[in-house]
């Protein structure tokens, strides 16, 4: 089916993050099983596909986000017996089925990883990003990760650094490495093979590194000052640690993957503050890359008309034949009814408001599970 008919154009996703939707074991944990039993009351809001978080076997040091095997499931979720039944009752109910895939980076104890850090010149030793230390012993570069830090770990056993843009112990790995962007994408293809629909692309704007290791440059003072002070992430201008060009030759590969099925398509997330409209529509245009691909423009704490105006007049001025998926809540942020009702304000009226506003704009709309109730942020006692 061509782009301009495809079913994710202008389709409604629903995401369901698997740990917290239901669960049928009763070890205080959701499962897959879960999911398939409540599909029926998905499939009655009218949406047109669910989106499933991570689910796949992980030490879960970041709720899954960590794959120690992208070809199977964790024990905490279920069986690949399990998917394969929830992928059937989808589809008997009419449901797109698109699941998360973490390319970037994978855990620490891949078998992948546990062999590139064993020797310098084992088969796997180039599958993530290595690099030697200064004259000083310091890191390669000045290149940080996003939850804090340097984005460079020590490893005494191969005596080098490696990269990770998120968790230590989740390394970065080497998309320069053409055995790395092929290994990837076999695990794609298992899940096509399986009947998936789409993918959800995780970061990804984070595949490709600079192969010199340049250093960031700071971000001019007068930006740099609107910024969190609580994270030093926000200070660099990313020019080479993410955002590369030889990303768009990954992504028409992944692209040319899914046309092989028929009716496949592929969301992209895209963190990149300042420049995250302009990477949407290199990443989506085109019709040879992503389908289409969402930001965090709106998942952020400012709610307002001009704002919301601004981001849509922004993304029209910026996109041209690229496609968009907006949400105003996800796993990664507080729920947007809670970010946006002020005190003493009706927050049943604000998701209801939200709501409506959100299937209004053009593009593609993704709701997360309980949205359709109004949820606000959950509550937990720390135990």
């Amino acid at each position: 089916m061509g782009d301009k008919a495809g079913w994710w154009r202008g389709c409604v996703i629903y995401q369901i993050y698997p740990r917290s939707f239901q669960d049928t074991t009763g070890d205080g944990s959701g499962d897959l099983a879960g999911i398939t039993s409540r599909l029926a009351h998905v499939a009655s809001l009218g949406v047109d596909a669910i989106w499933l978080s991570p689910f796949f076997k992980s030490p879960m040091a970041d709720m899954g986000y960590d794959v120690s095997d992208y070809c199977d499931v964790d024990a905490m979720f279920g069986t690949l017996e399990d998917f394969d039944a929830l992928v059937v009752e989808a589809h008997r109910l009419d449901l797109k089925i698109i699941i998360d895939q973490v390319l970037s980076h994978s855990s620490d104890r891949h078998d992948w990883f546990v062999e590139s850090r064993a020797s310098r010149d084992n088969p796997k030793s180039d599958w993530y990003v290595w690099a030697d230390t200064k004259p000083d012993g310091g890191a390669p570069n000045n290149w940080l990760s996003v939850f804090g830090g340097p984005a460079w770990e020590w490893d005494s056993t191969r005596r080098q650094y490696y990269m990770h843009n998120f968790l230590a112990s989740q390394p970065d790995l080497n998309f320069h490495n053409p055995e790395v962007r092929d290994a990837l994408l076999e695990t794609v293809r298992f899940w096509l093979e399986r009947g998936v629909d789409g993918f959800r692309l995780d970061t990804v704007n984070y595949y490709v590194h600079d192969r010199w290791l340049r250093s960031n440059p700071p971000l001019a003072s007068s930006v740099a000052g609107t910024n969190s002070e609580t994270n030093t992430y926000l200070y660099q201008e990313h020019l080479f640690d993410k955002t590369q060009p030889e990303n768009l030759a990954f992504l028409r590969r992944f692209r040319a993957l899914l046309d092989e099925y028929e009716d496949r398509a592929a969301v992209g997330e895209i963190g990149d503050e300042g420049r995250s409209l302009q990477t949407l529509a290199a990443y989506t245009s085109g019709g040879d890359k992503l389908h289409m691909s969402y930001t965090f423009d709106l998942l952020g704490p400012q709610f307002s008309a001009a704002h919301v105006r601004g981001c849509v007049e922004a993304f029209e001025a910026a996109v041209s034949d690229g496609w968009v998926c907006w949400a105003f809540s996800n796993h990664d942020v507080v729920r947007h009814v809670s970010r946006w009702t002020r005190p003493g304000s009706d927050p049943d009226a604000a998701a209801k408001f939200s709501i409506m506003l959100l299937s209004c704009l053009r593009g593609s709309i993704c709701l997360y599970e309980g949205e359709e109730l109004g949820l606000e942020e959950a509550e937990l006692a720390y135990e």
